[in-house]
């Protein structure tokens, strides 16, 4: 039998220690001495937790796998996790789950043959990395990467496998993961499988994913010979309770998201690992209708060091609502424990915990936990083993390996978690899952991103949003699918406007934050800077489309065109093409477009749609080619072309109309007006900001 060594002791001692925790509920851990003060972390001393070379942190860590992840709302880094705990428990890999901002990447090349490399990539907006990944999409799309080796093929000895996330109602669906698989198969890296890629806008993205690993898994058993075993959960978290301290201990977290928070002082940069707890200036009601919500809102980051330029977006911090985090908290049997301290430590060096403790159950539901998504069906088979009885445990392993039977009885219905948990378990506590499994299982709430209808010429120090509150009804379901973070602002919205207690649709928020850090009416921001920007020269001719709230970012466009006219500049003519259900309802802005039509005289001029008050429907795409003759003429003259809203049929009907408009009124092919709109996006004169 071979000696173990160091590293092999600490890891078994660390995981008897992490089992001892989930079944004693770290009664044994009830002294006053931080328990964790010589974590496993320390023991491998900081250099492994401060590394940026990946092959020393394998190395140091004793990792044969490496899962890197490019994303923006969570959906990536959450697969990611999941691909490292499936390695583990089915093939005993020794995976880790790395974020690629956190990692410099000239050494790929001396990752050996017998490590696998994988890469979750998501696309963002138009065929953009995401924040976290422009440093490495930049690196390895390169004209020459440089290397740490002299090896030919540079990546011959790599081995990776690659997946994407994308959203076919745009142009460069997955461009992402296409690219870096073909930039790293050009310098002779070696991938394991097919490139996998899930596709959000047909709502398969969770499908494509399982049906991409399981092929994906077989091929990189057989490259590197792993032999498959039977998948236990292993936790990657342990959880102790902290029984000397309380929620009213002020070292301990109850939703702030750092320690400078904490302390009562935040300090910037603010940036999406850091909000800025900004004051709401303004909020009010743009529609004038009884069923539907649409809030305009201000923010000022004047005591802030953020700054934003017109067409950036808002980052809004939402927390759950409180029915949501009270049916969790019940379904899982702490409800009374709610206010409980508890500590939560990596069982490994690798892993790292998504949220500041010690903390409260009720504060990393409320504040961490993204609770109120649908649940996937991966996730419903790992919590089978511990359901509280065999006809959950049956219900929850068919609904984990029945595609079309969790489409039917979950997927439909868009629910979450903890409704699953109450269906499924007829009322019955799920006390039996280690509450670890829902750390690791649950995404982390995502800030939500929202367009910026602002102009920064004209209010450099505010910065103001314009969404629509969500609501979906879905047939089979008794109340509406609601947004979280849209239902978030217009509680801050009745509560700015006089309402002490606001209860939008019967949801509740703690909108006063942690420890009433957000009271007077605070909600936490940061800014993400965006490429969707007027053209430098106010004389270029700019077309904008924008029906609902898709006009966002043109208010801010014609506000600073409107600003530019107010201080004796000229302006190109600019145009608006606004859509809406009624003119009467929910025309958003209709004053403010008189007012710049007075301001801006004939170099204004806004189109409208509204699609319900005739017995034909128009819509925007409509009035663009009513159009034709005069769009083709400014787009002749170099105009720019924006569009903002639905991408999956308001912004690909637009797309083909402008096709259709140079087609005709060129007297070319639709071939030919086909590859102008493409010449058109390459240079940036057609740009988009749209969602699905």
């Amino acid at each position: 039998m071979a000696e173990l060594d160091t590293l092999d002791i600490i890891v078994l001692a660390a995981i008897l220690l992490g089992t001892v925790a989930y079944f004693t509920k770290g009664k044994l851990w009830g002294v006053a001495k931080d328990p964790y003060a010589s974590s496993l972390a320390a023991a491998n001393g900081a250099k492994a937790g401060k590394t940026r070379n990946i092959l020393e942190k394998m190395e140091e860590s004793g990792k044969n796998c490496i899962i890197f992840y490019g994303s923006q709302t969570g959906t990536a880094e959450d697969y990611a996790s999941r691909l490292a705990k499936e390695g583990k428990s089915r093939y005993g890999l020794e995976t880790m789950v790395a974020d690629l901002e956190d990692y410099d990447y000239d050494n790929l090349d001396a990752i050996p043959e017998d490590k696998v490399v994988m890469f979750v990539l998501a696309t963002y907006g138009e065929g953009e990395p995401t924040d976290n990944a422009v440093d490495f999409y930049e690196f390895i799309n390169g004209d020459s990467p440089q290397f740490t080796l002299d090896n030919e093929p540079a990546l011959g000895n790599l081995n990776y496998v690659a997946f994407g996330l994308g959203n076919n109602t745009y142009e460069h669906y997955n461009i992402m993961v296409r690219n870096v698989d073909k930039a790293l198969q050009k310098l002779g890296a070696h991938r394991i499988g097919q490139a996998g890629e899930g596709d959000d806008g047909a709502g398969t993205m969770e499908e494509d994913f399982l049906a991409w690993k399981d092929p994906m898994w077989k091929a990189l058993a057989e490259k590197m010979g792993l032999e498959e075993r039977e998948a236990v959960y292993e936790p990657v978290f342990g959880i102790v309770e902290r029984d000397t301290l309380t929620a009213e201990s002020p070292e301990v977290y109850l939703g702030e998201p750092n320690k400078t928070h904490l302390d009562g002082s935040p300090k910037g940069p603010f940036n999406a690992h850091n909000p800025y707890i900004a004051p709401i200036a303004e909020s009010y009601e743009l529609f004038n209708v009884k069923d539907r919500n649409c809030l305009h809102m201000e923010v000022d980051i004047s005591a802030s060091n953020l700054s934003y330029q017109t067409g950036d977006h808002l980052a809004v911090w939402p927390t759950n609502p409180g029915e949501e985090v009270d049916r969790f908290l019940n379904v899982l049997g702490l409800t009374e424990k709610r206010k409980d301290v508890i500590s939560v430590k990596a069982l490994e060096p690798t892993a790292k915990v998504p949220f500041p403790t010690p903390t409260t159950f009720d504060a990393i539901v409320r504040y961490h936990m993204e609770i109120c998504a649908p649940v996937s069906r991966q996730f419903l088979a790992t919590l089978a083993p511990f359901a509280p009885d065999e006809a959950s445990k049956a219900e929850m392993t068919k609904l984990g390996g029945d595609k079309d039977y969790f489409h039917d009885k979950i997927n439909v219905h868009h629910l979450n978690i903890g409704r699953v948990l109450e269906i499924v378990g007829k009322g019955q506590k799920w006390s039996n899952v280690p509450f670890s499994a829902f750390i690791e299982g649950i995404t982390k709430l995502q800030p939500r991103y929202y367009s910026i209808s602002s102009s920064s010429l004209e209010q450099p120090k505010k910065i103001s949003i314009t969404c629509v509150v969500e609501e979906q009804k879905l047939p089979g379901r008794e109340d509406p699918f609601r947004g979280v973070s849209t239902n978030y602002l217009l509680a801050l919205k009745q509560k700015q406007n006089g309402d002490p207690n606001p209860s939008p649709y019967g949801l509740t928020y703690e909108i006063t934050g942690p420890r009433n850090k957000y009271d007077g009416i605070h909600v936490p921001v940061h800014v993400r800077h965006s490429n969707f920007k007027l053209p430098s020269d106010p004389l270029k001719p700019v077309i904008m489309v924008g029906p609902g709230t898709g006009v966002a970012p043109f208010r801010g466009f014609v506000r600073e065109r409107r600003k530019m006219v107010e201080n004796g500049q000229t302006v190109g003519k600019t145009i608006l093409f606004f859509g809406c259900r009624k003119s009467t309802e929910d025309f958003l802005y209709s004053k403010e477009w008189e007012e710049a039509k007075q301001v801006m005289g004939d170099s204004f001029e806004i189109v409208t749609a509204f699609s319900r008050e005739s017995n034909k429907k128009v819509y925007v795409q409509h009035r663009l080619k009513e159009r034709s003759k005069e769009i083709n003429e400014l787009l002749e003259k170099k105009a720019y072309f924006y569009v903002c809203g639905d991408a999956a049929n308001m912004a690909r009907e637009v797309h083909n109309v402008l096709g259709q408009i140079i087609s005709e009124e060129r007297g070319v092919p639709e071939a030919k007006a086909e590859d102008i709109v493409k010449n058109m996006r390459a240079s940036n004169q057609y740009q988009e900001d749209v969602w699905s």
